[in-house]
């Protein structure tokens, strides 16, 4: 990075950095993820320079030999992993995808049933603060008490409202989607089924989770978190969706260009390339089934040390601790205080808002790429649960009013307890034994 050095050394302050904090932290935002080299070197080429509105052998513009190589080398790699037969791979990142399968689909004013926010589900399939919901009628269902989706009540939604379009796939559910049992709930009112599958891509096709290609129309991803690549989308059509709508590939392709987007980033598509030919290599799959084995691991641990998580477990790479009404900043930001980064989440039912939510959600692909496996989970476990019982005395206060003295008071005792500082310390030393990048 001598370039950026010389010319802006504040950017270049800045990257170092963030390259420092995630070397010596423990990234547990389960969205996140260590991209490889590789795929840091093609996001940063040359390919940044070149406009290639259409699709390849049918652009616009000419000098387009190469971005046609290269995006139909990441269309072929998906295809082959995911096993389906059309592939879309220049969604910008995932809403846009998601919002190109209701441009494909549906209507202005059509129904469409996803599982609602508050219960783990995505902002895109259909939460009321969404564009989604301006432009189409959107019903959201949820899920049981153990944590797992109430398909009797999306069965009995699905009957009564008649959606054109029905969404699996959350970004806070912490369990296997029953995707075959989706499938004919969708069959039996004539929707598409849509398979968000963009926490888990990584999972599905390496077999560490099931594939939704036999039951979804249509299947959308991004192509970082587990998939561990470049921050982007794709959307596939499978074999039943063309069978449902033999025009459906056409129609995605057309809802993103030009309906929704112009030119494609192609070092975004380069990068997406890498990544698919990383998924395609044997190292591959026993990451991802490693990816499983940590976060079943630390849920074991947590639970061991008394923590409470929604469903009292995981089935991927996710877990939501419960941490009472109101305190999932509380401990966010205890935890980042101790180097260990995890985010905010809703649970389901919960007694607050999603502002001031009562969860976190952290997850493990991050440092299961640094090579950390089972016994090291148990350490994580150990640092999250000290911190957590550091905090046990701070509540979320009874009127709204008095949170920013409240988080005062706090932020001034994380800042200064002892064992907060101890936990950074090893969590430091945890970290080193396991260097992000190599030298």
């Amino acid at each position: 990075m001598k370039n950026l050095k010389k010319q802006d050394p504040k950017i270049y302050n800045a990257i170092q950095a963030e390259i420092k904090r995630q070397e010596e932290g423990l990234e547990l935002i389960p969205s996140e993820i260590a991209a490889s080299p590789a795929v840091i070197e093609a996001l940063g080429s040359v390919m940044t320079n070149k406009y290639s509105e259409g699709y390849p052998r049918k652009r616009y513009y000419g000098g387009q030999a190469n971005a046609d190589t290269i995006e139909e080398i990441a269309q072929e790699r998906a295809k082959k992993l995911f096993g389906v037969p059309h592939v879309n791979v220049q969604p910008y990142s995932g809403s846009p995808a998601n919002l190109a399968v209701y441009v494909a689909t549906c209507q202005p004013g059509d129904t469409v049933l996803g599982q609602s926010l508050t219960d783990g589900g995505h902002l895109t399939h259909g939460w009321k603060a969404s564009a989604t919901s301006m432009f189409y009628k959107t019903i959201q269902y949820h899920v049981k008490s153990d944590g797992y989706l109430d398909l009797v009540e999306i069965e009995k939604l699905a009957k009564k409202h008649k959606p054109k379009l029905i969404w699996v796939g959350a970004t806070a559910y912490v369990r296997e989607f029953p995707f075959k049992e989706l499938s004919r709930i969708a069959d039996s009112v004539g929707a598409y089924l849509a398979a968000d599958i963009a926490h888990i891509a990584g999972l599905v096709i390496a077999g560490a989770h099931k594939s939704p290609a036999t039951y979804a129309h249509i299947i959308t991803t991004t192509t970082h978190k587990t998939l561990r690549g470049p921050r982007g989308g794709m959307i596939m059509v499978t074999k039943k969706g063309l069978k449902k709508d033999p025009e459906l590939a056409k129609k995605i392709d057309q809802a993103i260009f030009p309906r929704l987007q112009g030119g494609p980033h192609d070092h975004q598509t380069a990068a997406v390339a890498v990544a698919l030919g990383e998924a395609l290599k044997p190292e591959f799959k026993k990451y991802a089934f490693q990816v499983v084995k940590n976060a079943k691991a630390l849920a074991k641990k947590l639970m061991q040390r008394g923590v409470k998580l929604v469903s009292n477990g995981t089935d991927n790479h996710m877990m939501l601790i419960d941490c009472g009404k109101g305190r999932g900043l509380f401990l966010q930001e205890a935890l980042e205080e101790a180097g260990i980064t995890l985010n905010k989440n809703t649970i389901p039912s919960d007694p607050s808002s999603p502002y001031y939510p009562s969860g976190v959600r952290l997850g493990v692909p991050f440092i299961t790429v640094r090579k950390m496996k089972e016994k090291e989970m148990e350490k994580v476990g150990d640092f999250i649960a000290d911190v957590l019982e550091e905090i046990k005395d701070f509540k979320f206060p009874a009127q709204k009013e008095d949170l920013k003295k409240e988080m005062v008071t706090f932020r001034k005792f994380i800042g200064k307890n002892k064992k907060i500082k101890e936990v950074h310390a090893e969590v430091k030393k945890l970290c080193a034994k396991f260097p992000l990048y190599k030298k």
